[in-house]
Parts: C-alpha cells; sequence; structure tokens
C-alpha cells in the first residue's frame, strides 16, 4: 500500500502543546541577532586591525550548531503535539497462495534434516511467517498417488499453523497404503486449480492474484502433467517448484503391507534422489520457477514468491486514511543535532556535544519504541 500525504493539511491531536514553540521561537531570533553582531564585529575588526597577513573570519562559525539544536527542539514540540494528516493511500490486491505439498513414499528419504517432510514442513513455516495476512490467503493441498485439500483458502494463520503444528513429523499418508508409493504432480496441480474454482463458487472472485507453490522432490514428466498445466496457465496462476532432496539420494523406506511385512517389489526403488532437471522443467512449463532447499535460504525463496505474486496484484483503487505523523518529526529531533555537529571545531566541545546528542538519540528511539 503506497501512502501519500497532504502536508498543507496537516492537524495536532494536542494543540494545546504548540504553545511551546514560543521557546523555540525566542531562540531564533536570538539566533538571528548573534549572526547579525557576528557580522558587524567581523567587519569593524576587518577595518581597525593592522596585520601582516589579511584575516579570513568564518561567516557563521559555531552558529549553524546552534540553529541545529532550535530546529530540534521545534520538532520534538510538533511531535508533541501529535500531528496528523490526510493521506491518499492506493491499496493493492494480496495473494491467493495454494502449497501443494508432496505427500507420498519419498518424502520419508532422510538425505535432508530429518527428512524431506520435516524439510518441507520447516519450510512452509518460513512462507507462513512471511506473509502478511491482512488481505493474503493461503491453502494446502497434500498429494501423492491422488490428491487431498487439507486446508482451504483462508486468511486466519492459526488454521494454517495449526496444521503445521500437527503434522510436521509425519505425512497423513500412510506409507502401509499402496496409493503412497507414487507422486502425481498433476493431481496436485489439478486440485490446486479446484480449490481456487471452488472458492470464487463460494465467495465470489477474489481480486487477488494467485500462485501455486509445489514443494516435492521430483516426478517423471508425463503429458498429464501438461494438460494440468495448461489448466493453470488458462486461469493464469503460475506454478512455482521448490525441490527439496539431494542429488546423491537417499535410501526408501521399506515396503510393508498393513500386517507390518516388508514387501520385495521390483518397480519400487531402494534409492530415491532429487530430479532437479524434471523440477525445472515443470516450473519453466508453469511460468513460475524454480527453487531449491538448501541451495538458497528458505527466507529468501519465501520472499521472492510472494514479492513475485504480490507484483502480479492489480491496484484496487485509492482510499483517504489519517496518517499519523509524529514519528517523522521525532527523527528530523534526532538528526539535526549530528548535522549541527558538523560545524563544530573546538575538540572538547565536540565529544561534549556527540555525548549529549547520543543520550538525546537514545531518548528518541526509546519514544519510537
Amino acid at each position: 500500500m503506497l501512502v501519500r500525504i497532504d502536508l498543507r493539511q496537516i492537524t495536532f491531536g494536542q494543540p494545546e502543546i504548540l504553545w511551546l514553540l514560543a521557546a523555540p521561537a525566542l531562540l531564533l531570533v536570538l539566533w538571528m541577532w548573534r549572526l547579525l553582531r557576528r557580522r558587524i564585529t567581523g567587519r569593524q575588526l576587518q577595518r581597525t586591525r593592522m596585520v601582516p597577513v589579511r584575516e579570513r573570519f568564518a561567516p557563521l562559525g559555531d552558529l549553524p550548531f546552534w540553529l541545529c539544536l532550535i530546529l530540534s527542539s521545534a520538532a520534538l514540540v510538533l511531535a508533541l503535539a501529535r500531528p496528523h494528516g490526510p493521506a491518499t493511500a492506493v491499496r493493492s490486491g494480496g495473494i491467493d497462495l495454494v502449497i501443494l505439498q508432496d505427500g507420498s513414499a519419498s518424502m520419508h528419504v532422510a538425505d535432508v534434516a530429518g527428512n524431506r517432510w520435516q524439510r518441507s514442513i520447516e519450510f512452509l513455516r518460513v512462507i507462513g511467517d512471511s506473509l502478511s495476512w491482512n488481505s493474503d490467503r493461503i491453502a494446502l493441498a497434500l498429494f501423492a498417488h491422488i490428491a487431498t485439500p487439507q486446508i482451504r483458502l483462508t486468511k486466519d494463520p492459526n488454521t494454517f499453523f495449526f496444521f503445521i503444528d500437527h503434522l510436521d513429523l509425519m505425512s497423513p499418508f500412510r506409507l502401509e497404503d499402496e496409493t503412497t508409493w507414487d507422486t502425481n504432480s498433476e493431481q496436485g496441480i489439478y486440485w490446486g486449480v479446484r480449490l481456487i474454482d471452488r472458492d470464487a463458487e463460494l465467495h465470489g472472485k477474489s481480486p487477488n492474484a494467485k500462485a501455486f507453490v509445489m514443494v516435492t522432490d521430483g516426478e517423471t514428466w508425463s503429458g498429464e502433467v501438461e494438460k494440468s498445466l495448461k489448466k493453470a496457465q488458462e486461469a493464469s496462476i503460475p506454478v512455482f517448484v521448490v525441490g527439496v532432496g539431494t542429488l546423491g539420494g537417499g535410501k526408501m523406506p521399506d515396503f510393508k503391507d498393513k500386517a507390518g511385512n516388508v514387501i520385495h517389489d521390483a518397480e519400487v526403488p531402494t534409492i530415491s534422489r532429487l530430479d532437479r532437471a524434471t523440477l525445472q522443467k515443470l516450473a519453466s512449463a508453469g511460468g513460475g520457477q524454480y527453487f531449491e532447499l538448501d541451495r538458497d535460504g528458505d527466507r529468501r525463496i519465501a520472499n521472492q514468491i510472494i514479492d513475485t505474486a504480490k507484483r502480479m496484484a492489480p491496484s484496487l483503487g485509492a482510499v483517504e486514511q489519517s496518517e499519523e505523523l509524529y514519528w517523522r518529526f521525532l527523527v528530523l529531533a534526532a538528526i539535526f543535532p549530528f548535522l549541527g555537529m558538523l560545524f563544530l571545531r573546538d575538540r572538547a566541545e565536540l565529544w561534549i556535544q556527540t555525548i549529549g546528542v547520543s543520550l538525546a538519540a537514545v531518548v528518541v528511539l526509546f519514544l519510537l519504541g
């Protein structure tokens, strides 16, 4: 949200404090008198003193320092009067972020911290922390051979973090189920589109920009994925892909039946590796970007995805609001003394003023906090 403030229409919440401006006003008159006296004295000395070389006098001396202190005190008084002014805020839409989380058996591979599932959930927590949650919404769907929506689009962070806190150790897809032993990205994208469409049916079309974030270790490219990607493209939804795992891979968990007996199946791989090439191709075809956990920082990945999605959000027009301005005057009150110190020439005086200005800055920062 961009804010433009009309400084010509500033009003004050505590105007009775403004009478204190009389003090810096009197000091400003005294400062101007001192400036005039300095100029007169300098001219007199130039006319009456006889020296072998021409004397030069600084036109202002240390007077700029005292002027900065006067301006600083005036800014502090204005801040105490609680100024505020009408502002025009240009509102932009939020984002609807649909997380497509891989929950297949390969996510149990421990080639990253914990295992791939736990590492993915750690990243999802960072995404949740990075959202503004004002107009932003988030949804979550899990996929393996089939896909199941877990959270419909919501702007309630408690709903999202409740899922993260209770399923941070293990995927809800059980290893005993045959459907867990397959990664079907096509179903994940398909259900992502269904979540968007269903929300539009229930609540009307949202002005938010849409984006998919698929967190997975890879899947063999197929025409079915192309069909789902085409649906996402028709809805102007980019697919950001976040790879989890390593190229070296790790051992797959044992394939067991419901009785706990290990089943040896030639079609079930014993080693699972991150399929970087396929995921890069998937992100390119989906109009998004490819990222990789532990190669890029989690916070950087989350911010880049969110920032890219927000740039697609349309403007929602301008609204009038009242903007508090006191903190701006407090900042000015802290800056002016530091500017004035540039005009001090006496070393002892400079140290004394530095300590005083530093203490004043600490007080101002405390007020801002």
